[in-house]
């Protein structure tokens, strides 16, 4: 039996079971993009603060000082597993009642993205012991592991009970309009933290964002774990779900002071017009032109 649970009692749950990874000398070019793990001083003088992203400019710096390793979080390794009977890989031919393999590309391009080392599993089990096979062997090389399935052909139930023969595992209902059901909780002999995700390739996106995003950047130790918000007028109506928080794809403008909200929401180009999401409250089931909303900013540039 699952449990009903707003957005930010999930994302509390989620960061509980995750910490940052336990930092080591890097050599420069290793470091780059992770997080420094300590302060960096030239005499009594702080040049490179902890928490901070080493980026080029601090792999010069560091050169320049004479430092050939940096005490870095290194990028936390993510493995994001995709199940189910009816999905098929790119570029192979469809038969009926079957549809293109979507999530274990998406997902893993944005673990990427969000700073971690994403390795892609894409798996079509028959039953719950292939599944928990393709689990356990991956589990040497994660610090995180990420599962999407269907609820509609019985995945979710599957990863379930693969899950659940693995470690503790807890099954909630979200309350996110279109969502649906999502576990976490640790699996394996090392307790590693898990989370699955719902088969929809938008609702599986938009739950990385909020709750798995933040998960990676924890592991990492960076000072700033979440998407940026910022306040801006609607430029067209929308309407919501009551009692459900909707996230809408939708459009920042360049000065940050207007959004609008993208057409055919069902419809996957909405993911790669979107630069933001709009964030409605639980309370609300429309909103007019001109209002004021919370939007989560994706990206500030197409370049």
């Amino acid at each position: 039996m699952s449990e009903q649970i707003r957005v930010d009692e999930f994302l509390t749950s989620l960061l509980s079971i995750c910490r940052p990874l336990e930092p080591f000398a890097m050599p420069l070019l290793d470091a780059h993009g992770g997080t420094l793990a300590e302060d960096v001083y030239v005499g009594d003088r702080i040049v490179m603060k902890a928490g901070s992203r080493i980026r080029s400019t601090q792999i010069g710096l560091a050169a320049s000082i004479g430092l050939k390793a940096l005490p870095t979080r290194p990028h936390p390794r993510v493995v994001v597993i995709s199940a189910g009977p009816d999905l098929v890989e790119p570029g192979e031919h469809l038969s009926f009642g079957e549809e293109y393999e979507t999530n274990s590309w998406l997902l893993t391009a944005s673990v990427r993205e969000a700073g971690a080392v994403g390795y892609r599993v894409f798996s079509i089990p028959d039953n719950e012991s292939q599944l928990k096979s393709a689990i356990e062997d991956n589990l040497v090389r994660a610090d995180l592991v990420v599962v999407s399935g269907e609820r509609h052909d019985e995945s979710f139930d599957l990863i379930t009970r693969a899950l659940s023969s693995l470690g503790d595992i807890t099954t909630v209902d979200l309350a996110i309009e279109a969502s649906g059901r999502h576990n976490f909780g640790y699996i394996g002999p090392d307790r590693t933290p898990v989370v699955t995700l719902p088969g929809d390739p938008i609702s599986a996106y938009i739950s990385l964002e909020l709750f798995v995003r933040p998960m990676i950047r924890t592991m990492l130790g960076s000072s700033n774990i979440h998407r940026p918000s910022v306040k801006a007028r609607l430029e067209k109506p929308i309407s919501s779900t009551l009692g459900a928080r909707t996230y809408l794809r939708a459009f920042l403008s360049e000065d940050g002071r207007s959004v609008r909200a993208l057409a055919d929401q069902e419809d996957m180009t909405t993911l790669s017009d979107a630069n933001a999401l709009i964030a409605v409250p639980e309370s609300d089931v429309g909103l007019e032109a001109g209002a004021e909303v919370t939007v989560v900013v994706l990206r500030r540039r197409y370049f």
